[in-house]
């Protein structure tokens, strides 16, 4: 850890069990043991704000996956694991979520210091939001059961269904929401009996070696939940293909997604791909104009807009447009720029150089479309990967800020004339993770919903999350469900039972 790195976290009080845990060294966990790459390669971890070194992490190598992977094959298939009736499974879960809540603090400022979020962010979202979808998932251990049949055909039968593990799940985790997009994989995939390989990205593991340490303590037999740290491009190209890997659980990107999921395929791997997004926001006049403005604000550059679902294309009626650009640009000026763990921030740095230079070009590609720039749009000065928040008027469905994916806290409007007009712009794209509709009217939201092409509709706000309630995308954002009931599915398999009575 440089100096830079050690006067931030002196400057804003960081507790000793952090400092304890940033200064040692980081090692993969796989099989219960605490491991550097069997090529002793490594890589360094840079701070979002100061730019500094903070750590090193072991990059991961196929012969390390293929350790992970017969680590967790061997819980599965006559392990301790495989023995354990689904109440210890769920007292085991209960267990490490107990942890996490205990160590929350602590695991929200790894968090903000490792991806640069606001720490205040963290804690309430990234960290309560673990220990709610492991606690959730935890309750369905015990509730997972087939069906009895009764047979329509000639004969005396007893027929039956059992649901099944799918077996070693292999994680792919975004580095946006490192811990708790990890506990939507593993979660459920305890609760039915899985064991898992993670990969989390190698921009931002710390939380997840973090969290292996607390799996442990939690007393989950070594080899349920193995921690593969390294590039996409080796180990997550080792995973997708490795033969042991029976279902396949991928957050990204969607050309990423594409790559992993043919590859998948291949070996017909069970498959879920939670991919990207330009969620559409739609406004009407008869919405309350300050609470839809700061409400949309807030779902564009939460955790700096570095969010698949975040409202980043905004249609606004002609009539309100001018006012709610206005009440936009008020309250996007009211939100801090700063470190993350300023308890302040609202606004933080990006995760990376490369992101923030990402999202400093789509800037610039606005403006040579011919967007016209209402607030932000100018880089700021360093250290840190910081980009100022950004919002563009009267831009066009053609463009590419409209089209694509930014990543960054940069939201894209235009008017619209009519209800119809309105629908067919949100509709108009290769996404469909979210979309939603400030309106006070419920016969036109309701009317709307159901044409929305979108995973998850929000009413008046945005990124509103529950673990009971499923969240994956339409067309190109995805395939499968994270969280509810429907993940279960995509991680069981169902068994037909025929037995032949006298």
């Amino acid at each position: 850890m440089d100096n830079k790195v050690k006067a931030y976290l002196q400057a804003f009080g960081v507790s000793e069990a952090t400092q304890r845990f940033l200064s040692k060294p980081q090692r993969m966990f796989i099989g219960g043991a605490w491991l550097e790459a069997s090529d002793g390669g490594s890589a360094e971890v840079v701070e979002p704000s100061t730019e500094g070194v903070l750590t090193r992490i072991p990059m991961g190598t196929a012969d390390d996956l293929d350790r992970a992977v017969r680590a967790a094959r061997a819980q599965f298939d006559g392990g301790a694991w495989s023995q354990l009736k689904p109440l210890e499974r769920e007292r085991l879960i209960h267990r490490l979520a107990d942890l996490i809540e205990t160590h929350g603090d602590e695991l929200a400022q790894i968090e903000a210091i490792d991806m640069g979020k606001s720490v205040v962010q963290a804690r309430a979202v990234d960290i309560q939001g673990t220990v709610d979808t492991l606690r959730y998932f935890a309750g369905w251990a015990s509730k997972i059961h087939g069906r009895t049949v009764e047979p329509s055909l000639p004969g005396n039968y007893l027929a039956y269904t059992r649901k099944e593990a799918v077996g070693v799940v292999g994680a792919i985790v975004p580095w946006n929401f490192p811990l708790q997009t990890m506990a939507w994989k593993l979660g459920a995939a305890l609760a039915t009996g899985c064991t898992v390989v993670v990969k989390p990205a190698e921009l931002t593991s710390l939380s997840a070696l973090r969290f292996a340490e607390l799996v442990q303590a939690a007393g989950i037999p070594d080899g349920v939940v193995n921690i593969v740290t390294g590039r996409g491009s080796v180990v997550g190209q080792a995973m997708t293909c490795h033969p042991g890997i029976d279902k396949l659980s991928f957050t990204g990107s969607t050309p990423v997604g594409c790559t992993v999921g043919k590859t998948a395929m291949d070996q017909m791997k069970r498959l879920t791909l939670e991919l990207g997004g330009k969620s559409p926001v739609i406004v009407f006049a008869d919405a309350d104009i300050e609470a839809a403005a700061q409400a949309v604000a807030n779902g564009v550059f939460f955790n700096s807009g570095q969010v698949c679902d975040a409202g980043t294309r905004a249609y606004i009626e002609r009539s309100v447009y001018p006012a709610f650009l206005e009440a936009l640009a008020r309250y996007t000026a009211t939100l801090k720029i700063a470190p993350g763990l300023d308890p302040d921030c609202f606004i933080s740095p990006m995760v990376s150089q490369q992101q923030q230079q990402r999202v400093l070009d789509y800037i610039a590609l606005g403006k040579a479309e011919g967007a016209q720039v209402h607030y932000g749009g100018e880089p700021l000065d360093g250290p840190g990967f910081y980009v100022q928040p950004t919002i563009f008027a009267h831009c066009r469905n053609d463009m590419r800020i409209v089209s694509e994916e930014i990543f960054g806290p940069v939201l894209v409007t235009q008017p619209f004339d009519t209800q119809e007009q309105a629908l067919a712009l949100a509709n108009d794209s290769l996404f469909g993770l979210a979309a939603a509709i400030y309106s006070n009217d419920l016969g036109r939201v309701h009317g709307l919903i159901p044409q929305l092409r979108a995973g998850t509709v929000y009413v008046n706000a945005h990124s509103t999350l529950d673990p009971a309630m499923p969240f994956g995308g339409y067309k190109q954002s995805g395939y499968g469900k994270d969280l509810g009931a429907e993940q279960l599915e995509f991680l069981l398999e169902t068994k037909a039972v025929w037995i032949t009575l006298p």
